[in-house]
């Protein structure tokens, strides 16, 4: 035994160098070797186990280049495998199926952000990348560098634009969205180290069940590589230093990584010039976030995985006293294994623990306008989750590949609130605690049936449901100690609903297909929504107990057409039928307060016609195009008829983007991406008074590397400053120009 080890001592290293038909290294191709899975560095190297067998296999994947598979004899020193240009088709997807699929052959829309892409892309939070595919919006068109964190919900489509997410966010397969709201906390996202995000457009539920109603992002971040440290620190206008690292080692079966990211804004004002008074100051933001990871490999059939993390943001809301602070811990931990019949089985649970707080400040009418504002609601929401998932799936004569599982979800918040005096917003003269807990669970099954070798069908079926229970509003005044009228124990209640999907694909080339689905989805209306008032200046929005579920029928038809290997279109035709959408309903109007509640009311349709176009030229260039042709229209108000055939609030009819980069390490790394969002209305009325504007935003990103540990570069948003209107009343504006610059070090060992 000693001699064998000094014999494997003396070995040298086993060397896989990847590169491009140009002879390039390939920095992040993903590498797997037996058990052993590894990531070229950014010389297009990876080093190898010594204890390999005589013969193996290499499969190496990269994005942009065709899978690379062949057996090799064993072999000491370096060995070069030199990947083709590939099928933008051949990329591996999860979301969508929650397996993993070749996109070609998954009858969906699914665009993918690679990591080219990201770090092409000069944007410092993970919202405005995304913002490149135009089916995708936040509430208001705002950047998460300004927004309030419960208007950061997504919306794919146009699906119910509010602060409200109706999209489910993953990140590396845990659940994403804020517990208690819904909405997403983009600068959560450890960016540096994202390897792709997927984007589902459509309904999800028939998998996913709640919040994917609109569709799934999945956003994949990088597995702890061997002796790697990634340092990223730059600075910008505005006084924006970001830092982001990344530190990570594999001990034989065993890898971890800490990675981080620390930002800071002296931020931007949100109100135009002319609006802007005495109280209004810049929207700005302070984040840490910090996430461990460990990846245990036992063997080639049993991997484990566990995650943790800390978050911390503090913002200024534009306003003087009007600010918000989150903590948020989480933790995740699963398993994925290999049984002995060939079947696959996942199993995971999270935890979230999270403290939000906020302040209310109304800017009453002046003169001169906004010179003096008064603090009405003080806020402390609380909220502590748990949940879990089981999934198995196994082939079956190699026509189906059949999906069957459950999870489940537990939520308990409360919303603790300080009602301020309506003179000088300085004496607390009511306390209300409103909230309760949430339990869902669900069970779905999928199966993937290959009819023909060109014919692909997907059935898929889920069954939710879930209760809301112990909730209660209770409400006391101060001044005498007595409970108010609204003091009471609220309700339980439960419900439950099915969520089915049958798609299908046709392959009538090797080059052209077609596919169209038809599914159902829904949405459980949150504890925000069930039990959380708020108030913004003057309107004061009452939550309703009494919310039902949102539901969606969507159907879909797209044909895809890749000439060759390096060019793909894709055309989908899209038609969403939404009914029940939560709305925020006008009560009462007087001179001190406008009273509005959540209602689950009307019916809207939303239909139009999507183009994706990418085209790779030679190993350098890179070209692509996305319009969304969007016509999204009120079909039923029974409170108010006269909304009947109006435009949806926040929906423009027309979205789109155009990227071009150009990567050669010898030279230099370019990219420049526009972006264009047409005119849309911020009322459900219509009025011309708050129509908004379309605008077009052009950002560049250029870098270069100095040697194969350090690279600068430099980017810039906004680079002629488009001054665009995200809100009315106050009118309120867009980023400015940002633009900032850094290096990023990377150091690998041996």
């Amino acid at each position: 035994m000693p001699l064998l080890l000094i014999l494997l001592l003396l070995q040298s290293p086993l060397t896989l160098r990847v590169t491009d038909p140009e002879g390039l290294s390939v920095p992040g191709a993903r590498i797997r070797v037996a058990s052993t899975e590894r990531t070229t560095n950014d010389a297009g190297e990876a080093l190898l186990p010594l204890d390999l067998p005589a013969e193996f296999e290499v499969q190496v994947d990269s994005p942009g280049f065709a899978p690379f598979r062949r057996v090799f004899p064993r072999w000491t020193g370096t060995e070069v495998i030199q990947l083709e240009l590939g099928g933008l088709t051949d990329e591996i997807v999860v979301a969508a199926t929650r397996s993993e699929q070749r996109l070609g052959d998954v009858p969906a829309s699914i665009s993918v952000l690679r990591s080219e892409e990201i770090k092409e892309s000069p944007a410092v939070v993970a919202d405005d990348v995304l913002r490149q595919i135009p089916t995708f919006s936040l509430f208001r068109r705002t950047s998460s560098l300004a927004a309030h964190p419960t208007t950061q919900g997504v919306s794919l489509r146009g699906v119910g634009p509010s602060g409200v997410s109706r999209t489910l966010v993953l990140i590396d397969g845990v659940p994403f969205n804020d517990p208690f709201g819904g909405w997403v906390y983009w600068t959560r996202v450890p960016l540096m180290n994202v390897d792709r995000i997927e984007v589902v457009d459509g309904t999800n539920s028939s998998l996913y069940g709640n919040y994917a109603m609109g569709g799934v992002i999945n956003i994949v971040t990088s597995r702890p590589q061997r002796r790697t440290l990634i340092l990223k620190p730059q600075y910008g206008n505005l006084h924006s230093p970001k830092v982001d690292f990344f530190a990570s080692d594999v001990w034989g079966k065993l890898g971890a990584a800490l990675e981080g990211s620390t930002f800071d804004t002296d931020g931007f004002p949100v109100l135009s010039h002319r609006d802007r008074g005495l109280v209004d100051t810049k929207a700005d933001v302070d984040y840490r976030n910090f996430n461990l990871k460990l990846d245990y490999d036992a063997n080639d059939r049993v991997k484990a995985f566990f995650r943790g993390g800390f978050f911390t943001e503090n913002r200024s809301n534009a306003k003087i006293m009007e600010n918000n602070d989150t903590r948020w811990w989480n933790a995740s931990g699963g398993v994925r294994m290999r049984l002995p019949d060939e079947s696959d089985l996942q199993a995971q649970v999270f935890t979230d623990f999270e403290r939000f707080h906020s302040t209310f400040l109304a800017v009453p009418a002046a003169n001169p306008p906004r010179s003096i504002g008064r603090l009405t609601l003080l806020q402390r929401v609380p909220t502590k989750g748990v949940g879990g998932m089981v999934q198995w799936a196994k082939a079956f004569a190699g026509r189906h590949y059949f999906t069957a599982g459950t999870d489940w979800r537990w939520v308990d918040g409360d919303s603790n609130e300080d009602g301020l005096d309506a003179a000088t917003g300085t004496v607390v003269t009511l306390k209300r605690i409103s909230g309760g807990n949430q339990r869902s669970a669900g069970v779905f099954v999928q199966d993937v049936i290959t009819v023909t070798p060109k014919v692909l069908l997907t059935l898929s079926g889920r069954l939710d449901y879930w209760r809301n229970y112990d909730a209660k509003n209770l409400e006391t005044t101060v001044a005498t100690g007595l409970p108010t009228a609204n003091n009471r124990l609220l309700p339980d209640k439960d419900n439950s609903v099915g969520s089915p999907r049958v798609a299908a694909m046709y392959h009538v080339t090797d080059r052209v297909s077609l596919w169209g689905s038809w599914s159902s989805g829904f949405r459980a209306p949150t504890l925000n929504e069930l039990y959380r008032q708020f108030r913004v200046g003057t309107v004061l929005t009452l939550a309703n107990d009494q919310l039902g579920p949102e539901r969606l029928g969507g159907s879909e038809a797209g044909i895809n057409i890749s000439p060759a290997r390096n060019l793909t279109w894709r055309t989908t035709w899209f038609d969403n039928r939404f009914k029940n959408a939560v709305s925020n309903i006008t009560q009462s109007i007087t001179p001190a307060q406008t009273t509005r509640q959540r209602m689950n009311v009307g019916k809207t349709r939303i239909w139009g016609l999507q183009n994706d176009f990418e085209y790779r030229f030679q190993s350098f260039w890179r070209f692509s195009a996305a319009y969304v042709y969007e016509m999204a229209r009120i079909k039923e108000h029974g409170l108010d008829p006269a909304l009947v055939g109006k435009f949806l609030q926040q929906v423009p009819r027309h979205r789109g983007s155009l990227q071009v980069s150009y990567t050669n390490p010898r030279i230099a790394n370019l990219a420049a991406q526009a972006r264009y969002v047409g005119p849309q209305f911020d009322d459900d009325l219509n009025s011309r008074n708050f129509r908004q504007g379309g605008f077009t935003v052009i950002d560049m990103m250029a870098s270069r590397d100095i040697n194969e540990n350090v690279e600068v570069f430099f980017g810039i948003q906004n680079i002629f400053d488009r001054e665009f209107v995200v809100g009315y009343n106050p009118r309120t504006i867009g980023a400015p120009r940002q633009f900032n610059g850094g290096f990023r070090l990377r150091l690998v060992g041996r």
